[in-house]
């Protein structure tokens, strides 16, 4: 089965950067690149297929010709391709915002609701972001501070380096602080309700418009507990699991594993550059390399110095 390396969907918001372009191999001509959509068949933006027989081919699409089974057993209830992968490059901190779970997002937004990881690729050194509440708060508390803007007055504020991982479900409040770069799984969802913006203006000179409403319907009020690890794997919940890889290229030059009947396996490449193999294909991987193996790729193999995000479902 043939290994499918993927070109991502671009996305430019206001608070993007350039580094996905410069050192990711980003192909985009835009001032700034806020998000690439790295494995998605969501339809606000699909991955493109771009090597082998399949190649300028949708994401979606190639499911829907192959057959479910290229997803694997532990998809089969799903009634679409069940996650999204994104880089997301933070030159500006991103609005304070909250994403609904699966029930309500279903019932009022026609699409799944949105748990994600969030794996901190690189930031500053007093890189911050806002997770989840430092104390509960009532709703009528919740009210007064947006109106009086001190919002971030309770909300947890978390230093943050390069290599940490942060599960963030479906209710909590949450903001991505300004020079990190993230990679971030989720279910596949794109709604977000904005809830602080900063006072910040779109390119049309207006303020960018808020979802107060929706939010206090799916915010969890309740302070967030950080969980200690989720060892052995990086990251675990009910939508995926995530795996680190990381080949030195010296003393870690191969690793090897197994794609089976129950689910595909999803390589980010972070850094570095190499060969991913199976017993029918071979392709070269570089940073920025977005590559899915099929459910029932069999064993596969990689070599050379390559830091990567490995998902499965």
């Amino acid at each position: 089965m043939a290994i499918l390396k993927l070109k991502p969907a671009y996305k430019e918001y206001i608070w993007g950067g350039t580094r996905l372009m410069r050192e990711f191999h980003k192909d985009y001509s835009g001032e700034k690149l806020a998000e690439s959509w790295e494995l998605s068949c969501h339809r606000d933006g699909q991955s493109v297929i771009r090597n082998g027989s399949d190649c300028e081919k949708p994401l979606g699409q190639y499911v829907r010709e192959h057959g479910k089974d290229v997803l694997g057993t532990n998809c089969s209830k799903e009634s679409e391709f069940p996650i999204l992968i994104k880089l997301i490059d933070a030159k500006e901190r991103l609005s304070v915002q909250v994403h609904p779970d699966d029930d309500y997002a279903r019932e009022l937004e026609g699409q799944k609701g949105k748990t994600e990881m969030w794996y901190i690729v690189d930031c500053g050194p007093d890189a911050c972001l806002y997770y989840g509440f430092s104390q509960r708060v009532s709703q009528e508390e919740f009210e007064k501070r947006i109106k009086e803007n001190t919002l971030t007055e309770v909300l947890n504020k978390i230093r943050v380096r390069k290599g940490d991982v942060l599960l963030i479900e479906a209710g909590t409040i949450h903001a991505i602080g300004e020079n990190i770069l993230v990679a971030e799984i989720q279910e596949n969802s794109n709604v977000t309700y904005r809830i602080y913006d900063y006072g910040r203006v779109g390119k049309d000179g207006k303020q960018r418009n808020l979802d107060i409403e929706k939010a206090q319907k799916v915010l969890k009020m309740n302070p967030v507990v950080l969980p200690d690890s989720f060892s052995p794997h990086l990251a675990v919940c009910d939508y995926f699991t995530v795996d680190k890889l990381f080949l030195d290229g010296v003393h870690m030059r191969t690793m090897s594993g197994f794609a089976g009947q129950d689910s595909f396996v999803h390589f980010l490449i972070l850094d570095g550059e190499g060969m991913i193999s199976t017993l029918d294909d071979i392709q070269t991987i570089r940073k920025g390399d977005s590559v899915l193996l099929p459910a029932g790729s069999g064993t596969f193999r990689v070599e050379g110095r390559v830091e990567a995000l490995m998902t499965r479902i």
